[in-house]
């Protein structure tokens, strides 16, 4: 029987489908344990199914982040079985409703807050003693195009990318030169995933590169 705990740990979170559900199955094959998380149990247990048809590792973990004393739990149980985090993937995140500025719906503006950006707060708070127990600890921020680019009617969700990106870098000018900690941030660019149809519903997905292309480009990071 598989030593789970004697396995690089990763925890990844919107990995219910998408570039989150391609990055934890190929994490697993290339022999990490995945913690994965996400609000649809359905579709985190189809991901774990996956996985272990393909001789992996998994745990889930559902839940929405939204929840902040959920994360706090989270942190605590990762601690007491593990001791250690070796990656944090934040994926997860929340489109909203393109639209101008002035008409941004402030509901959904909260909403976006909560999950783009303080629950990926919150997790790095909940994680960071676990990340500093790892010989080799990264985390590792998706983020899009729209963060350092502005774009019409997407201000909403590109506000939260770009505060996401400072948060995260921010965190690693604090944490590099005191812990193995490294950072880095992402942008995927035009991939084929649920969140991408949505935005561009004309879209001819067959052009657009598949979630496991976005998932190597964040395998790539963690060496």
């Amino acid at each position: 029987m598989t030593d789970i705990t004697a396995k690089k740990l990763a925890l990844v979170t919107g990995a219910s489908r998408g570039i989150g559900a391609a990055t934890a199955e190929m994490l697993a094959r290339e022999g990490w344990h995945v913690i994965i998380t996400g609000r649809t149990e359905a579709g985190l247990a189809e991901v774990d199914d996956r996985i272990h048809k393909a001789g992996g590792t998994a745990t889930i973990a559902p839940f929405d982040l939204a929840d902040g004393d959920a994360i706090d739990r989270l942190g605590s149980a990762i601690g007491g079985r593990w001791g250690r985090l070796d990656a944090l993937i934040l994926n997860a995140a929340q489109l909203g409703t393109l639209a101008p500025v002035p008409h941004l719906d402030l509901k959904e503006w909260d909403k976006l807050i909560a999950l783009n950006l303080t629950a990926n707060m919150r997790l790095i708070r909940a994680l960071d003693p676990w990340l500093r127990q790892s010989a080799a600890g990264h985390v590792v921020a998706v983020t899009s195009s729209v963060a350092s680019t502005p774009r019409a009617y997407w201000g909403g969700y590109a506000a939260t990318k770009a505060a996401l990106e400072n948060l995260v870098s921010t965190y690693g000018e604090e944490v590099k030169n005191v812990s193995p900690i490294r950072v880095h941030i992402v942008d995927p660019g035009a991939t084929r995933t649920v969140m991408r149809a949505r935005a561009y519903p004309g879209e001819d997905p067959a052009r657009l590169k598949p979630p496991e292309d976005a998932a190597r480009l964040i395998l790539d990071r963690l060496g």
